[in-house]
């Protein structure tokens, strides 16, 4: 029997990495039809009929199927504080609790998005569309394969571990909070994966509120809703072309020729990092990506040329972080759809926000240079005392990526394609660089996508869970609830904004950006509108509270991100105590923007 069940836990995972791998090959071709698209409208003024459907259903079968690869390779958001705070006989006992947990709420979900799918298979529901095709129909069925598949990759992974009411709840709104929240920090303490968490609780709770029945019902639509969501398609072509950019070492060249061209003055290396950071957001949307980039670049120079410690560090985690705000900013397109507002308008109310930072942290490296000249020795390589006409020839580095960046903004800002279809340019775009520069293999696009793969496929679970939860939270009232209390504070609209705020970073003390963003935003979006705010300037403040969390001890993901990379003899406590300068300039930012929301709202007023 023994021998049986290690058998089937090598072939799971056998055809887990096979699908979750072969899932990148989906995405390849959603951005091949979404290229396709955007040539046929404008180039020959011949749009399709089934390109937007197709490239759906493409997307959403590589989120729902890459879920096995990521249980496999145990790539799940979660928290594991109380890891460090137990014993390993404890905490294996807890790992083992941990999966018993997900399989009990993966198969609960499985239920209940399998009666939809059966009724949609009898009725061939169709879109509705020109196309008219059996996308809603595919999908249901898609849920429940991807559930299955779920089911059967976390039994491996037990099997492995352990071998190596139908009535209305009599409970006020507030005591049904107050349960969420005990049951969400309790599941998150065990290390459940946030996904898991938030799946669970809502599966509990929409089974005692609303009976099995209803209750199933009302999980199936809300998770339902998620993968008809077209604009989500933008993020994995977003990560896609940073995976791809950061293999064909643009953002190596990119960093030499910023360096040179910047010229020999007290800190210029650290000034010339801020700038290549915010060109990097700028061309993949993703913070860890590029802190580790930076990480492997800019932060071993720094140090050989004899920069201070704190400062290169506080400087790789600080300019890192803007790909929370620098348009595309994935934090920005996924607020947007949370809170129902143009993603176009967000990235151009960010723009300004964003380079408004990267002021303050230049600012502040110039003045502390000047203050203590050690802190930054002058950058001493040849080419930097060239004349500046002779040193234009080491521009060749910046001319690539600058023109990928300007094509993807470009046809986002000026109307001609939808954020969506930008990405999948952006993405096409990142493979012609890549093919410039000879560094295009097909291994290198593989790898590229596989990681893509991995990233979106641990993101899509996340977001399933939290979209459910808030959904039923909503329809048991939860929502009215809590905009009730926050617009009965006694204090002025402003003040409650600056509540909202506190929120928001006390959350990201224990919770994953994303879960916050769709637990928080339908709440608070439809409170800022009541207040007379504009939503767009709220993303705004949210995307830059986000950085803020980043940043933050204990659990600031961006110093984990560069400690990961970091050279030997750089500890965590000392990349902690590094950043909080650059917190303090993030916090002065968010204030500027609170208080002259012009900074934001401007250039949105000019697409109007």
């Amino acid at each position: 029997m023994n021998r049986f069940l290690a058998r089937y836990a090598n072939v799971m995972d056998g055809i887990s990495v096979f699908i979750g791998q072969g899932c990148s090959m989906l995405l390849f071709a959603c951005i091949a039809v979404s290229a396709f698209e955007v040539v046929m409208r404008y180039g020959f003024d011949s749009p399709t009929v089934w390109s937007t459907e197709l490239a759906m259903t493409l997307c959403a079968s590589a989120w729902v199927l890459s879920v096995g690869y990521v249980v496999e390779r145990n790539r799940h958001i979660s928290i594991t504080m109380i890891q460090m705070l137990v014993s390993p006989k404890v905490w294996r006992l807890l790992r083992l609790i941990q999966m018993l947990i997900a399989v009990g709420a993966i198969f609960i979900l499985t239920l209940a998005l399998w009666d939809p799918a059966i009724k949609a298979l009898q009725r061939m529901e169709t879109s509705g569309t020109a196309l008219n095709s059996i996308q809603p129909t595919y999908l249901k069925v898609l849920l429940v394969v991807g559930c299955i598949l779920y089911l059967f990759q976390l039994a491996a992974n037990v099997i492995r571990w352990v071998h190596n009411t139908e009535e209305r709840l009599p409970m006020g709104i507030e005591l049904i909070t107050l349960l969420i929240v005990v049951s969400l920090l309790a599941l998150m303490a065990l290390g459940v994966p946030l996904g898991i968490t938030t799946l669970t609780v809502s599966l509990a709770t929409a089974i005692l509120y609303f009976g099995e029945r209803a209750g199933f019902f009302v999980v199936a639509a809300n998770v339902g809703e998620v993968l008809h969501k077209y604009e989500l398609i933008a993020v994995p072509f977003f990560v896609f072309m940073a995976n791809v950019l950061e293999r064909s070492g643009i953002a190596r060249s990119l960093f030499d020729s910023m360096a040179i061209m910047g010229g020999r003055f007290r800190g210029s290396v650290a000034v010339q990092t801020c700038v290549v950071a915010v060109v990097l957001a700028a061309m993949s949307g993703i913070m860890g990506g590029e802190i580790v980039m930076l990480g492997l670049i800019a932060l071993p120079q720094m140090l050989r040329l004899g920069y201070d410690r704190k400062l290169s560090i506080g400087i790789i985690c600080a300019a890192g972080a803007l790909a929370t705000l620098i348009p595309p900013s994935v934090v920005l397109i996924i607020y947007g759809l949370a809170a129902q507002v143009s993603i176009t308008k967000l990235f151009a109310a960010s723009a300004v926000p964003g380079l408004l930072l990267a002021s303050l942290f230049i600012t502040y490296i110039l003045i502390r240079v000047r203050m203590n000249p050690a802190l930054a020795p002058i950058y001493d390589i040849p080419e930097t005392g060239l004349p500046f006409f002779k040193r234009l020839k080491f521009l060749k580095g910046v001319i690539l990526p600058g023109a990928l960046i300007a094509g993807v903004l470009g046809v986002i800002y000026s109307g001609v394609a939808t954020v969506t279809e930008a990405a999948a340019l952006g993405a096409v775009g990142a493979i012609v660089v890549a093919g410039m520069r000879k560094e295009l293999t097909w291994t290198m696009a593989r790898d590229a996508m596989r990681q893509t793969v991995l990233t979106v496929g641990s993101i899509i679970w996340l977001v399933l869970g939290a979209v459910s939860l808030i959904g039923i939270y909503n329809r048991i009232g939860g929502g009215e609830f809590l905009r009730g209390l926050l617009t009965a504070l006694d204090i002025a609209p402003i003040w409650v904004i600056v509540v909202m705020m506190l929120i928001v970073m006390v959350l990201g003390t224990f919770l994953e950006w994303i879960a916050i963003i769709f637990i928080t935003v339908p709440i608070f979006a439809p409170v800022v509108v009541d207040l007379g705010f504009d939503p767009i300037w709220f993303g705004v403040l949210f995307a830059m509270n986000i950085q803020i969390y980043y940043l933050s001890p204990p659990f600031g993901p961006a110093c984990f991100f560069l400690k990961s990379v970091a050279p030997k003899g750089v500890e965590l406590q000392e990349i902690f105590r590094a950043v909080l300068p650059f917190i303090g300039l993030q916090a002065i930012g968010l204030f500027l923007v609170l208080f002259f929301p012009e900074l934001a709202l401007w250039l949105p007023s000019m697409l109007d």
